[in-house]
This record gives structure tokens, C-alpha cells and sequence, in this order.
């Protein structure tokens, strides 16, 4: 669930040995790659080991918050099992109103454009633009569609809405609005991940997330070049 949601490799490392030893394991083993966690136990001189494949899930802080405070009751409460599994079934992601997320990722997208000189015609344009292209990459999602799909689709559905401010001179910063109309789709938290990974030691960890993230912007970069491509706008 820390590979699912998006934590660092040491961290993942971290919790998984603290689980172990609160729960009376003489050693924790544990080998990390992007796709999968390898973790081995030695317990009363017997070892186990087991594999576990990761899913593409959304960054949830969350969940990881409450994977980390069931670690420290487990800390407090040593060899209670049956309470670390009941808590740890009892997860759940907390997620923000689908309408809130919409509306915070267009004022957010539109404030940014208004930072970097966009006139008000281009702050409203800007604002749709990223709220429309917000809600498609939610309806994306929640179908299941691949990662990659999903951002190349909402960045051209992004670039295509935004192109409004270029016609018949409606902004005067058109090339402002449209480069920041698709600021949701910055895979910043991946890279982090991957730069921190990398710096710790996780090599593999660090080069696999870079290389997702790499992915994602470049599957973002056709969305909007083929949206450019298509209304034979001339750059930003």
C-alpha cells in the first residue's frame, strides 16, 4: 500500500522493519522495484518469503499518514496482530468532493496564469480550460483508462479550450494561457520521489520513478501538440 500510494522507498523500508519488529520478527528483509516489493521475515529460525505486486493508484498522503500511526500503535501494543490487521482492512482514502478538486485545480491553474501576466479574459479562459480538462482526467481515471492515455487526452482536451484565447484576439496572453492551462499535469511528486529515492540509495526505485514521470510528460507534450497541430497554432 506505501508503493501504491506514492511513499519513498525509505520510508517503505522503514515501516515495513518497524512493522516487523513490533510484531516479533527477529529480521525484515525488503527488496523494492517500481512494480513489486520482495520481503522476507525471520521468525523462531524460520524464514518466509513473500512477493507482492504494486498497482498505479493515485497519490494518497492519506493513506500512507494512517499506515504510519498504525505502525506506532503496533510500536505501543507489541505482537497485538489481530488489531494491526483489523486497522490495517479498516484503511480507507479520504478523498476531496470530486466538484472541490475541479474547481481548486481551475483557480489554481488561472491564478498562475494571472501571476505570470495573463489579462482577465485569459484568467476565465484559463480557468475552464484547466477545470474541463480537471474533469476529464478524473472520468479518465475512474474508468481505469492507462496513466499515460489519460494525461495525453487531458492535455489536449486542455489546449483545445485554452486555444479560445487566441482567436480573434479575445486575450492578448494567449501563450500565457496555454501553458498554463495544462500545470495539472506536472508529475512534480513522482519526480521528487525519484530524486529522493535516488540520493538515498535506491537506485533502481529512483530511475524507474524518473522514468514514469519522463512518460507522463511526454504523453502530455502530444496532447497538446497535437491539439496545436490540429487549430495550426504557431507555439507559445
Amino acid at each position: 500500500m506505501l508503493l501504491d500510494y506514492g511513499a519513498e522507498s525509505h520510508l517503505i523500508e522503514q515501516i515495513s522493519t518497524r512493522f516487523g519488529k513490533a510484531l516479533g520478527c527477529s529480521s525484515t528483509e525488503i527488496s523494492l522495484i517500481p512494480s513489486a516489493i520482495v520481503l522476507t521475515t525471520l521468525i523462531n529460525g524460520r524464514s518466509v518469503t513473500t512477493t507482492r505486486r504494486a498497482h498505479n493508484q493515485p497519490i494518497n498522503m492519506s493513506i500512507i499518514h494512517q499506515i504510519v500511526s498504525i505502525c506506532i500503535l503496533a510500536e505501543k501494543n507489541p505482537g497485538n496482530l489481530n488489531m494491526v490487521e483489523t486497522r490495517l482492512n479498516a484503511i480507507h482514502a479520504n478523498y476531496y468532493p470530486k466538484w472541490l478538486l475541479i474547481l481548486m485545480i481551475g483557480l489554481a491553474c488561472a491564478s498562475f496564469s494571472h501571476l505570470h501576466g495573463a489579462d482577465w479574459p485569459g484568467f476565465i479562459v484559463t480557468f475552464f480550460a484547466s477545470a474541463t480538462g480537471m474533469a476529464v482526467r478524473i472520468f479518465l481515471s475512474r474508468r481505469n483508462y492507462s496513466l499515460l492515455i489519460v494525461f495525453a487526452f487531458t492535455a489536449f482536451v486542455c489546449t483545445l479550450i485554452a486555444s479560445v484565447a487566441s482567436y480573434h484576439e479575445f486575450s492578448a496572453t494567449a501563450s500565457v494561457v496555454l501553458s498554463s492551462s495544462v500545470l495539472l499535469l506536472v508529475p512534480g511528486f513522482p519526480y521528487i520521489n525519484a530524486i529522493l529515492d535516488a540520493f538515498k540509495g535506491y537506485m533502481s526505485m529512483g530511475w524507474g520513478r524518473w522514468t514514469e514521470a519522463t512518460l507522463l510528460t511526454f504523453m502530455t507534450t502530444i496532447g497538446i501538440i497535437l491539439a496545436m497541430s490540429i487549430l495550426d497554432i504557431k507555439g507559445w
